[in-house]
């Protein structure tokens, strides 16, 4: 495969991590030995919780203060891209938007803060954000023992691994063929313990390198400082759209992901008001996505709607000022933002992920994207 000195190399700058022993007893946590050591140990916090509101939710200081502060990676291709001139682009991003629409009434109140793997849970924790929209998966521990609330699946991913096509590669390749192989992810994410066992129990021994950034994983990747790259199918697909270079061809195995990877909002526990306010942000928009309102006629339909529509729309029976948000709220997430397919097949279709197939199709195409009824 990579030559033995690319090998070496890539050993002696990291202190690698056999699968047969890796994985850290909290997923969350970062392994005590890695190559790029994480700046914020969310381990170390897991016990902490959120500070209380003393004059009652989330929802109140974030309407308080007017403006969003919305966790995101920042170097997630089509999910959150940090671009040269500051701004934010990708599905988190526009979703860290919907929430501000719907909270504030301004999709630009939104002030993003990236942060690593290891950073996220402890920004929650410490009220530097209020929502993480940062390609999380909902797990047992992460909504027990390290204290999140997890929202609506906004979209739903698996494990897969990348590598080079003239490494023997192809897209029939399995884990059993990765034996041998040096193995590059990120620190503090599920994708490290995921590969370990699946490495484990395919009987293939691998060097795991684990950074801090994917910026860094895709740059020892590129570089031949790894054999393999994994992470969520997803993201995979992004950055061979976006960086696979000229005289590299990488291909993304196995065909059915290693993994489930339920991505979506996660936020502090125990605040039924912002999390109902979160979480009915994303409903709102599948169910505007169902019956085919978009941004461009809302306003037209929203003038005439009946039903679950006109009470989503702020009309007759509608129960967002209940939920301490304006009648019109979603109504104005659908305008500024737009519905789920909108902002879905803005930000994923150029990359290539597209609903139809896929278990982000609606439900009523055989997908798993749902939501309960507005009423």
């Amino acid at each position: 495969m990579k030559s033995k000195f690319l090998k070496f190399l890539a050993i002696f700058l990291s202190i690698g991590v056999v699968a047969a022993a890796c994985g850290s007893d909290s997923e969350d946590a970062a392994p005590a030995t890695t190559a790029a050591p994480a700046t914020t140990a969310a381990a170390a916090t897991t016990t902490a919780q959120v500070e209380v509101v003393a004059d009652g939710s989330l929802l109140d200081v974030v309407q308080a203060r007017g403006t969003l502060n919305c966790g995101v990676s920042g170097s997630a291709v089509a999910f959150s891209e940090t671009q040269a001139d500051g701004s934010v682009t990708g599905i988190d991003a526009d979703f860290c938007r919907a929430v501000a629409a719907a909270v504030v009434g301004d999709a630009g109140a939104v002030n993003f803060v990236a942060l690593t793997a290891s950073e996220r849970f402890t920004a929650v924790q410490t009220g530097d954000v209020d929502v993480l929209m940062r390609n999380t998966t909902w797990t047992q521990s992460r909504d027990s023992s390290v204290g999140m609330d997890f929202g609506p699946t906004t979209y739903y991913d698996g494990q897969q691994l990348m590598a080079r096509v003239s490494d023997g590669f192809s897209g029939s390749s399995s884990v059993a063929d990765i034996d041998g192989s040096i193995v590059c992810t990120n620190v503090g994410t599920t994708t490290e313990k995921n590969i370990a066992e699946a490495a484990l129990l395919a009987g293939a021994e691998i060097t795991l390198l684990g950074f801090e950034t994917s910026d860094e994983v895709y740059e020892t990747f590129i570089a031949g400082g790894c054999d393999i790259t994994t992470t969520d199918g997803s993201a995979l697909v992004g950055r061979k759209a976006k960086q696979q270079p000229a005289d590299q061809e990488w291909v993304i195995f196995p065909a059915t992901p290693i993994s489930k990877e339920p991505l979506g909002p996660t936020y502090g526990q125990n605040d039924s008001a912002w999390a109902d306010a979160v979480n009915w942000t994303v409903y709102a928009m599948i169910i505007m996505d169902e019956y085919g309102v978009t941004s461009a006629n809302v306003d037209a339909t929203c003038a005439t709607a009946e039903a679950e529509v006109a009470r989503l729309c702020g009309g007759d029976g509608e129960l967002q000022t209940a939920m301490g948000l304006s009648a019109d709220a979603f109504h104005q997430v659908i305008r500024q933002v737009g519905s789920y397919g909108e902002v879905y097949d803005r930000n994923l279709n150029p990359v290539g992920l597209y609903r139809e197939g896929s278990a982000n199709a609606g439900w009523l195409d055989g997908g798993l994207i749902y939501s309960p009824p507005a009423r």
